[in-house]
Formats: C-alpha cells, structure tokens, sequence
C-alpha cells in the first residue's frame, strides 16, 4: 500500500485560511478531492493523509467531512487550540470520529518560539499520549531543541516533524539543522516526513539541492521512522506531483526493496494505524 502523507484541500470562501492571499498564485484557489486524485492514480498511490491548513476547529470538521466521503483518505490530522480550557473536550468529541489521527499546531507560525514548552500544554499532551493520538510538528530549524526537550518530557508522544523541519536548502545553512535533527532521531522515538522540502530549495533547485538534506534525514531516522508525503498543493508552488514523486523515487533508489516500501507507505500505515 502507498501513501501519501501529507496534503491539505481547501475552500477559499470558508475564509479561515489566514496565510492565503492572490500572492501565492497557483495555490490561491479551492481544492477539491477531484482535484487531487489523478495525481494519486498516477503515481499509484492508495491512501492519503489530509492535513489541517487553517487554526480552526472548523476547518477540522471540514476534513473529516471530507475524509468521510472520500475512500481513499485514510486519515485526518487537524487542529485545536492547545491553549484553551476546552482542548481536551474539543480532542474528545472530534476524537469520535475514527478518522481523526492527531493535531497539528501551527508552531512555525506562534510568535514565541518556546510555545511548545509551556507547561499549559502538558496536560493535552497527556491527553493526546492516553488517547492515542498523534503529534505533527510544524516546526522550523530553530524549533528543535524545543520540540526535543518538548519530546524528552514526553515520550511516550506519538510524533512526527513535518517537512524535515524546513531545513534552509536555498542557502545551504544546515550544519546546525543536522546536529539538533540528529539529537532528536537519536534520543527520541519520533518520526519524519520527507515532504515540503522543494519549497524551501529556491528558484533552480536540481535534485542536488535536495540531496544533502534527503540524505541526512534517511540516515538518521532510518527507512522505518520516514514517511513520504507530497505537501500538495502548496508543493505547486515549486514543482508537480509527479515530478516530487519522481524525486523521493532517485533518491531511494540505493536503498532495498523493503527500505523503499517503509517509505512509501509502510511507515505511514503504521503510524497513523491505517
């Protein structure tokens, strides 16, 4: 089974999207499930995970709705405000549905950049851990050592970093985004996503731009801790599906068989539980 995980749909007028403007082109526009599957049918993908793109608990609503009438997504990851009395409540009754997989806070987008060690959290991490949700982060480079000291308090937090943590490709800088992504693969039992990383590549990026960080992310979490996912259709904004999908495909190429297959769907399946 291929997977797919990680892409959002849209509706523009339900106007909760408040990092969307005409500035981004070919994404400022709706999205619908019609508008994604022929990309999936090529590529041979079977199930998908969607992913919150707006902070609201609508928006959530809206995916599972969506996920309910769609068969081949598998799963949604949405969102609920981690800071408010009714977070637990909101988990538990959104939880209902079996679709719901975990939440994802918007951290690359809060001011403070140590939001996610608030000790105001800890009780909805708590929650997610005993009801068996799962944790995105949407982190950048100079999140991880929060997220690994975040993870270390617990780590029993079922949790994947979306986007290899943005790593700044454009300019090449990674040598601090290795060693703090080094320290959480190796003293966490978290996840990662080889996703969005064209976005962050720059204009003329070639598969070499993407190589080192690729790389880096495979040695360190290992095949059986990476996941692939497509960040359609913000991935639009830099290249296709297909040709993404091309990518991960040379860039896997070393690895064997089962390597590839952990990637491409195994890995997901197992944890998200699809």
């Amino acid at each position: 089974m291929k997977i797919d995980s990680h892409h959002h749909l849209w509706t523009l007028s339900r106007g909760d999207y408040g990092w969307m403007s005409p500035a981004l082109g070919p994404i400022y526009r709706d999205f619908e499930p019609a508008d994604l599957e022929p990309h999936l049918q090529a590529a041979g993908i079977d199930k998908t995970i969607i992913v919150q793109a707006a902070d609201t608990v609508a928006e959530t609503e809206f995916m599972l709705a969506t996920a309910d009438a769609t068969d081949w997504i598998a799963g949604v990851v949405g969102w609920v405000d981690m800071e408010s009395e009714t977070a637990i409540q909101d988990l538990e009754r959104l939880a209902a549905s079996p679709l719901l997989k975990g939440i994802r806070p918007m951290i690359q987008e809060i001011a403070d950049p140590d939001w996610v060690l608030l000790p105001s959290l800890d009780r909805v991490f708590d929650a997610l851990v005993d009801m068996g949700l799962r944790f995105d982060a949407l982190v950048l480079p100079m999140h991880l050592p929060q997220l690994l000291s975040r993870l270390e308090t617990h780590p029993d937090l079922a949790c994947v970093i979306n986007h290899g943590a943005k790593p700044k490709l454009s300019t090449g800088d990674l040598e601090t985004w290795r060693q703090n992504i080094t320290r959480i693969a190796e003293n966490t039992g978290s996840f990662c996503k080889l996703s969005g990383l064209v976005t962050e590549a720059g204009e003329g990026y070639t598969i070499d731009t993407i190589r080192p960080a690729a790389d880096h992310i495979l040695a360190t979490f290992k095949p059986e801790r990476v996941m692939f996912g497509s960040d359609w259709p913000v991935l639009n904004l830099a290249g296709t599906y297909s040709d993404w999908v091309g990518m991960v495909e040379d860039l896997t190429c070393p690895l064997s068989e089962a390597a590839r297959a952990s990637i491409f769907g195994d890995t997901a399946a197992s944890f998200y539980g699809i």
